[in-house]
């Protein structure tokens, strides 16, 4: 008994080990984020637009990468041919690979708008051979600007996002300029709140704070802009990992470029607002971050970067993995529960485990400097009301992020191994209001996966753990395993609601 309580408790501390550094780099990252905030507040957004008469305007193309697009791609199309930036100055590529009505739709759209003098193309594939990928690389055969910018099909960026960016690239080795996402759809539902909440940091935070602090960044796949040279200089787009995005952000930083991170330039943009929609989101950024490591970061110990940033590098990659440690952490603190006792009686203390708050006060900080510190917040939300909602929110939060774990540890697990599948889209619905809904949308999956089931069975399993807690009379792991069957019971729970949305 003794072996068996001592295995499980070294299982249990090294998955809590490894979630604590992770959390200390993330503090890292606010230390940064904010040093670099006071040394330069955050400018007006309309500070720093492109001059002087139209020849002075660099060409520009757009690429809009979309698949199955029917319910948003109007709206997308109406928008970006609203640019303010001169007509002759830009064009607009819709790389299209729809294979439903949505074709038809673009194609209408597309001739309503040359017809009003907007230099706009639908530009359509044989195959889908790459996926997004693909359409992107196959894009560059036709655009002539000399900077690209890409916008996904749920994204309605600014009229005057072309002439905020741009100047950036004044600096000759600023090859990416990336925008903070914002949300059309935050207040829709909690699972929309709860997906805010995370892009908040990551667009705040990590995002900021990894540019402040030199290391590398990423540009986000949408709402960014790209020195076409760059793009070329780096090896073009690649459909080896599902987050082609992040690899290439990798090989063009190795290759001497920089990447900007603008926060005070906001690219709205519709959350997905069904459970199904955001574990396919989920899936293909856990597995594609998985799959982006497993290729680059050999590369990356072997370039010329500094040991710290190679470090920083590391962890920004290896950074989905934390989900399969969360995944241990839980699995293994249900055994642990009830072999405590016996460990206590051998001289083990449970004051070890305090040590692991270091961790959880970490990440605390970074979401909450990000939800309720960082400039944007600021600007548009009363802080008394956002600490309200902060503090009802953030415990939720990790509930369903801790309910995510398994699904995010087998997509992980799957990028690592190098087991190849699909690009699988993220579905839109136009929800921007309580109002909508994504009820009977023809994109909604409809099948019950094994991972599903399982997360029914996790719910059960923490409870019985809340249970045996109670009935042994240990608490140590109380609301650790409460907050557990909580958020893989919403998770189980919210997936075969939507699944029978019709």
């Amino acid at each position: 008994m003794s072996i068996l309580a001592y295995a499980v408790l070294i299982i249990y501390s090294t998955a809590l080990v490894y979630i604590t550094m992770y959390c200390v780099m993330q503090f890292n990252l606010l230390y940064h984020y904010r040093k670099a905030a006071k040394k330069q507040p955050l400018q007006n957004d309309t500070d720093s637009e492109l001059p002087g008469a139209e020849p002075e305007y660099p060409f520009v193309t757009v690429q809009l990468p979309i698949f199955n697009e029917m319910y948003v791609v109007e709206r997308l199309l109406d928008n970006i041919a609203q640019m303010d930036y001169p007509r002759d100055r830009f064009e607009i590529h819709v790389l299209d690979d729809s294979t439903d009505e949505s074709v038809e739709i673009t194609r209408r759209k597309v001739e309503e708008w040359k017809a009003k003098g907007v230099n706009m193309e639908q530009i359509r594939r044989t195959d889908r051979k790459g996926y997004k990928a693909g359409a992107l690389q196959e894009g560059m055969k036709h655009a002539k600007g000399e900077f690209i910018a890409i916008f996904d099909a749920d994204f309605l960026p600014n009229a005057n996002f072309l002439k905020k960016t741009i100047p950036y690239f004044e600096d000759s080795k600023v090859g990416v300029v990336q925008t903070r996402w914002e949300h059309l759809n935050e207040d829709y539902s909690l699972i929309t709140k709860f997906q805010a909440i995370q892009l908040n940091v990551h667009f705040t935070v990590e995002q900021k704070g990894r540019e402040a602090g030199n290391y590398l960044l990423q540009f986000n796949g949408t709402a960014g802009v790209w020195r076409k040279q760059t793009i070329e200089d780096a090896g073009g787009w690649e459909a080896d990992t599902l987050t082609e995005d992040l690899d290439l952000s990798i090989r063009a930083q190795l290759k001497g470029w920089r990447i900007r991170f603008i926060e005070e330039i906001g690219a709205p943009a519709e959350l997905p607002a069904e459970m199904n929609s955001l574990k396919s989101q989920q899936f293909r950024w856990m597995k594609g971050g998985a799959e982006t490591a497993r290729k680059m970061l050999p590369t990356v110990w072997k370039s010329e970067l500094t040991f710290w940033q190679k470090v920083q590098a590391t962890v920004h990659l290896l950074s989905s993995t934390v989900f399969v440690f969360i995944f241990v952490s839980g699995v293994f603190s249900v055994p642990l529960l009830f072999v405590l006792g016996d460990l206590i009686e051998e001289g083990f203390s449970k004051n070890f485990f305090a040590w692991f708050m270091i961790g959880f006060l970490s990440i605390v900080a970074v979401y909450y400097v990000a939800n309720l510190q960082s400039p944007a917040r600021k600007q548009t939300e009363d802080f008394n009301k956002s600490l309200y909602k902060f503090l009802f929110l953030f415990p939720l939060f990790l509930a369903l992020s801790m309910g995510l774990s398994l699904h995010n540890t087998v997509a992980v697990i799957q990028g690592y191994r190098g087991k190849k599948s699909p690009f699988v889209r993220t579905p839109k619905f136009n929800i921007q209001s309580i109002k909508d809904t994504f009820s009977k949308s023809k994109y909604l999956n409809k099948k019950i996966s094994w991972t599903t089931l399982a997360e029914g069975f996790m719910a059960l399993y923490f409870f019985g753990g809340v249970v045996g807690g109670i009935l042994i009379q240990n608490t140590t792991f109380l609301v650790f395993h409460l907050m557990l069957s909580l958020g893989y019971g919403a998770i189980f729970v919210y997936t075969l609601r939507h699944l029978r949305a019709q």
